[in-house]
């Protein structure tokens, strides 16, 4: 009726060694891995010139599309460097200068709409163009923080009869930390426009 010792022995033998090895997974060591964003694959460095009916060229990579603003259709002059690997596009209007007064207004006016994101914004650092040589000059806001809709907006001029401006944006909720790669090689690409730009 009694159960033999060994079997007794056993059973206490099973119970112990179900308590060590169960204890230790149930502490509370657990550390949090920080957050990952998926790999994103970046196309190879290839420029092509866009030498057109605009009073300006340059050279823009060509995994882009070239489009009209379908927003200002009147503007002749206003294009769309479409991205769609990225999702985004990088937007070019283009103002002729009629005098010393318009420079100055559309300067201003490019300061306001980059300043515009500073609610968003960590900060907005600003970068200085000047190319005497090709008659380049201009400004770069590097619009940092998660949220900023455009992170890069900049203004090039011959500061006599021609005025362009530039603004980077994504189709998609911002999140400038997931987006930090694309950005990065956006702006490459940005950079390589303001070194081979010229006016007509």
């Amino acid at each position: 009726m009694f159960a033999k010792p060994s079997a007794i022995f056993l059973l206490v033998l099973t119970a112990i060694a179900g308590t060590v090895f169960t204890f230790p997974s149930c502490s509370n060591d657990y550390t949090p891995k920080p957050r990952g964003y998926f790999r994103i694959a970046l196309p190879e460095k290839k420029y092509m010139l866009l030498d057109s009916v605009y009073p300006y060229q340059f050279e823009y990579p060509s995994y882009a599309v070239i489009t009209n603003d379908p927003i200002s259709p009147q503007e002749k002059n206003w294009i769309n460097i479409e991205m769609p690997v990225f999702h985004g596009r990088i937007h070019i209007s283009y103002k002729p200068l009629s005098d010393k007064n318009s420079l100055v207004r559309f300067t201003e006016d490019s300061r306001t709409l980059a300043f515009k994101h500073m609610s968003k914004a960590s900060g907005i650092r600003q970068i200085a163009i000047s190319d005497p040589k090709r008659r380049v000059y201009g400004l770069v806001y590097e619009i940092n923080g998660m949220g900023a809709a455009s992170p890069y907006q900049f203004y090039l001029t011959d500061s006599t009869r021609h005025f362009m401006r530039g603004s980077l944006y994504f189709d998609v909720i911002p999140n400038n930390d997931s987006l930090a790669p694309v950005i990065d090689c956006v702006k490459t690409d940005i950079q390589h426009l303001f070194e081979t730009i010229n006016w007509k």
